[in-house]
């Protein structure tokens, strides 16, 4: 794939001209991002906070608390030039009926949990103001480096740091909070 002409903003149109077997892109206020090839503890923290979560991932009214549904690095448009793939992202059930078969999805997550890695900026900055600016009621940090959680709740003046918490701590993390967190799960621990 040739890089987009200087001065043009990329949009969703350049990130689906790439094919879809090397396509690991974002397009980051009008901007084409490669994401990194993720690192083991990376990765591993992504995989416990989807597992986590688990619980969650069904209708409720059974058994656990229901109510959502689920995704890893789905790509979803919240505008033509802002396009991410988050690392775990979550939508209500009585908002959603099911997940979007279509790609990219365009239905905003009502939670996003982010796994911070070597480019920290565009999570702890860029995407962190556009999921705001988009509504996204809970954003997430989880830092497999420092092995600590970060929970955020939109507010319309900006999201609003409402836990934080280290391995070692247990917590009740919202919107999740039905559900005690052993931090150190998210980091390899046993429950």
């Amino acid at each position: 794939m040739s890089a987009p002409a200087p001065g043009h903003k990329a949009t969703i149109a350049d990130l689906l001209a790439i094919p879809e077997e090397h396509r690991r892109h974002e397009v980051i206020d009008g901007v084409l991002v490669e994401k990194e090839a993720a690192a083991a503890r990376h990765g591993g923290a992504q995989g416990r906070v989807a597992r986590w979560v688990g619980p969650y991932d069904r209708r409720p009214g059974g058994r656990g608390p229901g109510g959502w549904w689920f995704a890893t690095e789905v790509e979803i448009e919240l505008a033509d030039t802002q396009v991410f793939r988050p690392d775990v992202a979550g939508w209500r059930r009585e908002r959603l009926a099911a997940l979007p078969a279509e790609v990219p999805v365009r239905v905003r997550p009502d939670w996003v949990c982010e796994v911070l890695s070597q480019n920290r900026r565009n999570d702890l900055i860029k995407k962190k103001r556009a999921y705001h600016a988009h509504e996204v009621g809970h954003y997430w940090l989880v830092d497999p480096i420092d092995e600590t959680l970060a929970v955020h709740r939109w507010h319309p003046d900006g999201y609003v740091e409402v836990l934080v918490a280290e391995r070692g701590e247990t917590v009740h993390a919202e919107p999740f909070d039905a559900v005690p967190l052993a931090v150190g799960v998210l980091f390899g621990d046993d429950d």
